[in-house]
């Protein structure tokens, strides 16, 4: 069996476990809806986003989508199976590390990328969502992204030595990345130390290169072409990568396969 058919596998079978919790999926069918009904209902929040409310919805499911379905569902998935000897197991057999990884972040994965598509096509039934400025730095957010809070999730899983810690420890980091991110609240608002961190924690390139690849607006506020947000991105890649470099180490670091005794 080759190795995309191992990681294949894991993952079909995490699906099918992750399918039985059903107030998870629920909430993340409703999500991409729901966000753009809010958004739809609320003259308010219309006149905050402008022009680009459809654009904005799929940057806002996008960046919750990573948050919360990758990064809090997965912790919570790989703790589990760690306790529950999965991963021990798992390793007695012929997948490598990196599948069993990949197999076990694969649902979480497909799930963002549904929310993000089924965002996309709500944004564009009831807002104005214009062909995006830059198609590559969109696909490059969304898969660089999930890459990141992958690694993130699998490094994290070394504070949590139960399911109940691990939503306790998961519920603040996704807050701050949240609330830092540039999505809600511009960072330029921000008190001097906030901002300086929020520009470099991994959901803020996220924000960044969707804003540039749908719209074409930069950090700035102001608008470019599509050679103009090919430069403009540099930055956000770039410090999406760092934090790929990073959670690869941390997990090579702490991430542990089987419960401490």
């Amino acid at each position: 069996m080759s190795a995309v058919a191992r990681i294949g596998s894991l993952g079909r079978a995490e699906g099918v476990l992750l399918w039985r919790n059903a107030v998870m999926i629920l909430t993340a069918l409703l999500l991409p809806v729901g966000a753009t009904l809010v958004l739809r209902s609320s003259p308010e929040l219309q006149d905050v986003v402008g022009e680009g409310s459809g654009a904005a919805v799929v940057t806002a499911v996008t960046v919750v989508a990573l948050d919360l379905f990758v990064y809090y569902q997965l912790v919570t998935a790989l703790v589990a199976r760690r306790e529950e000897l999965v991963l021990k197991r798992l390793r007695t057999g012929e997948m490598s590390d990196l599948e069993i990884l990949a197999g076990a972040a694969m649902p979480s994965a497909m799930i963002a990328w549904t929310q993000i598509a089924l965002s996309a096509v709500a944004a564009a039934l009831w807002f104005t969502l214009d062909a995006p400025v830059n198609l590559l730095l969109v696909l490059v957010a969304v898969l660089l992204g999930t890459l990141v809070f992958v690694l993130l999730a699998a490094a994290s899983t070394a504070l949590a030595p139960t399911v109940d810690v691990a939503q306790v420890v998961t519920a603040p980091v996704m807050f701050v990345l949240l609330t830092l991110s540039g999505l809600y609240v511009p960072l330029a608002d921000l008190p001097g130390p906030l901002e300086h961190i929020g520009r470099v924690l991994p959901l803020t390139p996220v924000v960044d290169l969707l804003r540039l690849g749908l719209s074409g607006i930069t950090r700035d506020g102001g608008t470019v072409g599509l050679a103009g947000s090919l430069a403009h991105a540099v930055p956000a890649v770039l410090l999406l990568l760092g934090w790929v470099a990073l959670g690869a180490w941390a997990t090579r670091r702490w991430f542990r396969w089987e419960p401490r005794r």
